[in-house]
C-alpha cells in the first residue's frame, strides 16, 4: 500500500496509523498525528480503492452503503500491511493506535470489528457502523475516541450512537464527543482527541 512513515523520537510512544477520508492521501493526517502525540512514529496510508479518481479504503455501493465483501477483504489487507510494516520499520505491533477520518475511520472501525488485539486504541472522526449483525471480538482494554457532528448529513447521529453501543458491548472503553457541525473535521474535536490521548496513554 502507498504510505509514508515518519520515525518518532520516543520509542515508548504508540505508533499512529493515519487513515484519510475519501479523496485523501497518505499525508492528510500527518499534522493531526503530530498534534495528538508529538513523540510518536506516524504511518500514513493511502487507500487502494479508487472511486471516480478519489482514493478510498474500500468500495461502496452508494452513499452510506458499503460493499461488505470488499470491506472484509480490504480490512484484512490493511491488517496484513500493518503487520508487515511493523517488521519493516521496527515498531511495536502491539502498540498501534489508529487515527481515521470518515472512510479512514470506517476501515479502522472494521479492524476492531474483525480482529482481536489488532489495535491498542483508536481515534475515529465521523465514523459509521462498518458491519451489522456480526459478533465482535473482545475489545476489553481497548480505548476508543469517537468525534461526531450532530448535524452530519453523511454520518447521522444514530450511526454514531449505534457504533458506540456496539463497541461498548464488546467491552471497549468508548469516549463520545459531539460537535455542532456537519461532516467536516473540526479543530475542537481534534483538541478533545488530544486530551483523550493524554488521559489514556502515559509513557515516558
Amino acid at each position: 500500500m502507498k504510505h509514508i512513515f515518519e520515525q518518532g523520537d520516543n520509542p515508548k510512544a504508540p505508533t499512529l496509523l493515519l487513515l484519510h477520508g475519501t479523496g485523501g492521501s497518505e499525508q492528510d493526517l500527518l499534522g493531526i498525528g503530530r498534534m495528538i502525540s508529538p513523540g510518536s512514529s506516524l504511518l500514513g496510508v493511502k487507500g487502494n480503492v479508487s472511486e471516480n479518481g478519489h482514493a478510498r479504503f474500500f468500495r461502496r455501493l452508494a452513499e452510506g452503503i458499503f460493499d461488505e465483501e470488499d470491506l472484509i477483504f480490504r480490512t484484512e489487507e490493511l491488517k496484513t500491511f500493518v503487520d508487515e510494516s511493523a517488521e519493516q520499520y521496527k515498531f511495536d505491533r502491539n502498540n498501534v493506535i489508529a487515527v481515521g477520518y470518515s472512510n479512514g475511520a470506517n476501515i479502522a472501525g472494521s479492524l476492531l470489528f474483525h480482529y482481536e488485539n489488532v489495535l491498542n486504541g483508536a481515534i475515529l472522526f465521523h465514523p459509521m457502523v462498518p458491519r451489522r449483525g456480526i459478533t465482535l471480538p473482545n475489545l476489553g482494554g481497548t480505548a476508543v475516541f469517537i468525534g461526531a457532528g450532530d448535524n452530519d448529513p453523511i454520518c447521522p447521529p444514530n450511526e454514531t450512537t449505534d457504533l458506540s453501543a456496539l463497541l461498548e458491548g464488546a467491552s471497549a472503553d468508548v469516549t463520545l464527543h459531539w460537535e455542532s457541525y456537519g461532516h467536516q473535521l473540526t479543530r475542537g474535536e481534534v483538541l478533545e482527541a488530544v486530551k483523550w490521548f493524554n488521559t489514556n496513554y502515559v509513557f515516558n
